[in-house]
């Protein structure tokens, strides 16, 4: 049963969730693609400026949607489980992730996420929902690696059996956690795949607002 209109009113909600980090010294990262727009409400909401984390799926060969880990920047994660489930061998899993690197790449250009200093400060990391975790676990060891204080890990929806590693995230805040969970787009009457050119042009508007880049 869908719970938000599109992913610009999940992020509305999932704004007053986050009121707490409203005026610190933070910086919200969305997730390309869907999240930079749950992430763009975030940021206008609190007042705070909004760059993304650029991260890729590794999806099974058989069944691309099915992660079995995620990748960014030097960081891999892997779900053994997902990987045995998929049947997936280490060959076909390291095929895949050269390929996902590839775009990794492309999109880090693409949407300025290079090169940024996130030292002393503290992130919100922003997802338009959590499946496996493994997108939003490897944006956030990232985010650790660059230097991040604190890491916030903020989504609208995931399973309710479901939370990151206390060496993943210093916070989680989701405000609804489903039991009958089985895919992120049931909770959204509009989940239309987000363009390229949308986050751009999300994250170019947060520059003309007088916000900068972390």
């Amino acid at each position: 049963m869908a719970i938000f209109a599109d992913r610009a009113h999940a992020g509305r909600e999932l704004a007053e969730a986050l009121r707490a980090w409203s005026g610190e010294d933070a910086v919200v990262l969305g997730i390309p693609r869907g999240g930079v727009v749950v992430a763009a409400e975030v940021a206008r909401a609190l007042g705070l400026p909004l760059a993304a984390a650029v991260v890729r799926k590794l999806g099974a060969p058989s069944h691309e949607e099915f992660a079995v880990g995620a990748v960014a920047d030097d960081v891999r994660v892997v779900n053994d489980d997902a990987v045995r489930a998929g049947f997936v061998t280490s060959e076909q899993l390291a095929f895949v992730e050269d390929l996902e690197r590839v775009e990794l790449r492309r999109r880090t250009a693409l949407f300025g996420a290079s090169g940024a200093d996130f030292a002393g400060k503290t992130v919100l990391v922003v997802d338009d929902g959590v499946a496996t975790g493994a997108t939003v676990t490897a944006a956030c060891l990232s985010l650790r690696a660059h230097g991040a204080t604190r890491i916030v890990l903020a989504v609208p929806v995931a399973p309710a059996d479901w939370r990151p590693d206390r060496d993943t995230a210093d916070d989680y805040v989701c405000p609804h956690r489903e039991r009958d969970f089985w895919a992120v787009g049931q909770y959204y009457d509009d989940f239309t795949q987000t363009s390229d050119a949308e986050v751009v042009e999300l994250l170019s508007h947060d520059l003309r607002d007088g916000h900068v880049e972390p």
